[in-house]
């Protein structure tokens, strides 16, 4: 585990026995709402961190303010906040926050999601009783690990045009036209974006089809097969993890009882 900067704390349970995952996995650091300057440098160095007891968590407010705190200057677009409550939940496996959802407001054309929201904060509304846990990985260890464990992959994630929605098709709000674009791409700011979604699909009519298919089922099989290996951290009612959406995929384990999270997406002036 990385040191920790004076005022943070890490509070983390032992990851699961079985696995392997080399080096990929992200523990957090925790940040007390009174350190909370700290956050920017964290975040940039780890690519997560968890602001601890940070706000009520009654209301949105609290995920508005830290976004806008870590933020600073940087931030520059906000979509809807949305309240996500499971009961006896299934696992959720690691991915990129990624959508791209438009809608008409009064006449006005506007975006509910993006598709290049580069932070995420999540909130902890209500615990889980039991299970629950996070995990998070650095995706770009992950492909960069790739040029000696399975190339091909590397190659397809940095190389082949997906339809990155394809598979949520005629979903109302979903433009039309297929959003194109790479697993693995670069910013105009230098940034490299790792994208991991269930919707990407092959492109209509791509005479690459079937082995774009192919691929898309090799990489969910090798990010799911890191899970088990990767150290857990459990949010407590009010903490805030807080990612780089760029650079790390997040999921969580099954959970018995009721939990819930609220979650806020953003852009800052270094997104795509």
């Amino acid at each position: 585990m990385t040191d920790q900067l004076p005022g943070t704390t890490s509070e983390y349970g032992p990851a699961p026995e079985g696995g392997s995952a080399p080096g990929y996995g992200v523990l957090p650091p925790r940040v007390a709402a009174e350190e909370l300057a700290k956050a920017p440098a964290l975040l940039a160095e780890h690519g997560a961190v968890v602001l601890s007891g940070y706000g009520d968590t009654a209301d949105g407010d609290a995920l508005t303010v830290a976004a806008a705190r870590v933020l600073g200057a940087r931030l520059r677009e906000l979509y809807p906040q949305r309240l996500r409550t499971s009961r006896d939940g299934g696992p959720v496996h690691l991915h990129a926050d990624s959508f791209d959802v438009r809608v008409d407001i009064g006449g006005v054309p506007s975006r509910r999601r993006h598709p290049d929201e580069d932070y995420v904060f999540v909130q902890c509304v209500r615990p889980a009783p039991a299970g629950g846990h996070s995990f998070a990985l650095d995706a770009g260890r992950f492909v960069d690990g790739l040029a000696a464990a399975d190339p091909e992959l590397r190659s397809f994630l940095t190389g082949f045009d997906v339809d990155l929605y394809g598979a949520w098709a005629g979903l109302r709000g979903l433009p039309a036209a297929p959003s194109v674009g790479r697993h693995v791409e670069w910013t105009r700011t230098g940034r490299r974006v790792f994208r991991r979604t269930d919707g990407a699909a092959p492109l209509h009519r791509d005479p690459d089809g079937a082995y774009v298919a192919a691929m898309l089922e090799r990489f969910t099989r090798a990010v799911v097969a890191l899970e088990p290996a990767l150290p857990r951290f459990r949010l407590a009612a009010g903490d805030v993890l807080v990612l780089d959406n760029y650079r790390c995929w997040h999921g969580r384990d099954g959970h018995a009882g009721e939990r819930s999270v609220r979650i806020l997406t953003v852009r800052s002036s270094e997104a795509r």
